[in-house]
């Protein structure tokens, strides 16, 4: 099973990006499950949202721990969470960054696999917000083979109607620009 903990703030698409996910696994045939983690949280606070991925069923029901994999869709959000907390010793750090990985990695001392893209500049580029959920599906699934690309672009039409194509294009450039620094590299 694949555990995937999302954090981003309040209004980028953090709780999104855990259903459009799950969505496609279910597509599929997988068994995946996406739920939110917040209380009054406004928009622009801080937000985690949880995704599992299993080829069987998944009895947990509760919060995300120790996950293989943790994506970050806010830049601002490094310095204020510790992103790391509980992530598996050979887990993936996926964020939203315009700095390298070898940066990244070397300003917050992070020991585990590390992929940075410019999510940022891609949404702004691509759908004219900053809103990066979409964007970093792309880097999500170019760092880690969670479900097949072509998987979620489906889940795409359906929740986002006419401005599926400008977010398609979004996730994929965020796919194909993805930095990937392998664990200890």
């Amino acid at each position: 099973m694949a555990e995937i903990r999302f954090h981003g703030r309040g209004g980028q698409g953090a709780v999104t990006s855990a259903e459009l996910l799950a969505l496609a696994a279910i597509n599929e045939g997988k068994y995946a499950q996406a739920f939110p983690s917040f209380g009054p949280e406004r928009r622009g606070a801080p937000v985690v949202a949880f995704c599992r991925i299993s080829d069987e069923k998944i009895k947990i029901r509760a919060a995300i721990y120790q996950p293989d994999i943790v994506l970050v869709l806010d830049p601002s959000i490094l310095r204020l969470v510790d992103v790391g907390n509980g992530l598996k010793g050979d887990g993936t750090l996926v964020t939203n960054t315009r700095f390298s990985p070898e940066e990244i990695k070397d300003e917050l001392g992070i020991q585990t696999r590390l992929a940075t893209v410019d999510a940022t500049k891609i949404a702004r580029e691509e759908l004219g917000l900053p809103i990066t959920n979409t964007t970093m599906l792309g880097a999500l699934l170019r760092a880690a083979h969670l479900v097949d690309k072509e998987s979620v672009i489906e889940p795409l039409k359906d929740r986002f109607g006419r401005l599926a194509e400008r977010n398609i294009k979004a996730f994929e450039r965020a796919y194909n620009e993805t930095r990937i620094l392998e664990q200890g590299g």
